[in-house]
């Protein structure tokens, strides 16, 4: 038998420069029903030794796993292989999380387990820490979920536009993420959505706690999500892309708001696809953008409709170069109000 109520796994490469401020934002909390699985991901500066170095000082609660380089998606799987916690947080080894937010996530999720109620997943809030900006935007879910209480699908409410769950706003449970055969591509950026989407169908129970836990450090010129790093691997953003339409063409999706929450995921997803095909401004890009949305058309017309002509459908589609420019504009503006790269 283990005590650990939560695992929270933190893929980690070439992360000697913020691995420090991401582990003892872990550690402030003192209580041993947390595990954290440091898993270097074949790092080539300090990660190894650091992580090792927590290890030694923290044991019980500190694990160093070491593994050649697979990504992101193969550190991911690593640590859900290994996690001992009933319950399975990814963190980002640049981002770190607000302490009160963490300590009010385990006591719940101790005092939900103390009751013997079974939990899919927890929600929370997330915050935008972009660098070198004054307004932090926090992403929230109140509009969406009821509080205080575990809930289904069916009571959930529509998201707005823009706003949907990422991998830093959930905490699922354990056992659901293997029973589900989740195994996230390896060597492959971006699988932080397959994460946050594959695993939707097979949750049953939900809990939304109204905390500002992550802080998702955005801005560095190297970042993933740094839009000029993303347009040099789309052929990356389009695999994950196409992945998530294929779960969702191959699902039997038992509720009907869970599956407009997913089609709205994955509008959101074939949106920043499109635009970054737009952006590159180089004509296969155009071609590929073509071919992306007639993957669509010829496999679920009616998904290929409330894709196409929904809003974000129609602005990505302005004919001709005038209308990519009235796209692209309007995507910098949504940069600007939401917070994002």
């Amino acid at each position: 038998m283990t005590n650990k109520i939560l695992t929270v796994v933190v893929p980690s490469y070439n992360s000697q420069d913020y691995l420090h401020r991401c582990i003892d934002s872990l550690l402030a909390c003192k209580d041993d029903s947390l595990e954290i699985l440091i898993v270097n991901d074949g790092s080539r500066d300090r990660t190894d030794a650091i992580a090792d170095a927590y290890m030694r000082n923290n044991p019980g609660i500190v694990r160093a796993i070491h593994q050649e380089n697979k990504g992101h998606g193969g550190a991911v799987n690593r640590g859900i292989s290994h996690a001992k916690g009933k319950f399975l947080k990814v963190v980002d080894s640049d981002d770190w999380v607000d302490l009160p937010s963490l300590q009010s996530i385990l006591d719940k999720l101790k005092e939900l387990d103390d009751q013997g109620k079974t939990l899919d997943l927890l929600i929370s809030n997330f915050v935008y820490e972009k660098e070198g900006a004054r307004f932090k935007k926090t992403v929230r879910y109140k509009s969406v979920f009821p509080e205080g209480k575990i809930f289904g699908w069916h009571e959930s409410r529509s998201f707005r536009k823009g706003q949907y769950m990422l991998m830093h706003s959930m905490i699922y449970r354990t056992g659901l993420l293997r029973e589900c055969g989740l195994k996230l591509p390896e060597h492959t950026f971006y699988v932080d959505n397959l994460f946050a989407f594959v695993p939707l169908n097979h949750v049953r129970s939900l809990y939304y706690i109204d905390v500002n836990f992550y802080r998702y450090y955005i801005g560095r010129a190297d970042q993933s999500v740094n839009e000029s790093v993303m347009i040099s691997r789309i052929d990356q953003q389009l695999k994950v892309n196409q992945m998530m339409l294929d779960h969702m063409l191959t699902s039997t999706v038992f509720n009907h708001k869970l599956k407009k929450y997913m089609r709205h995921y994955l509008e959101i997803i074939m949106t920043v696809s499109s635009i970054l095909l737009i952006r590159s401004r180089q004509k296969e890009h155009l071609v590929q953008k073509t071919d992306l949305w007639h993957s669509v058309k010829y496999r679920d017309r009616g998904l290929y409709m409330s894709l196409r002509f929904g809003i974000l459908g129609l602005i990505t589609h302005l004919p001709g170069k005038i209308g990519r420019k009235i796209s692209i504009g309007i995507y910098k503006l949504t940069q600007l109000v939401v917070g994002f790269n």
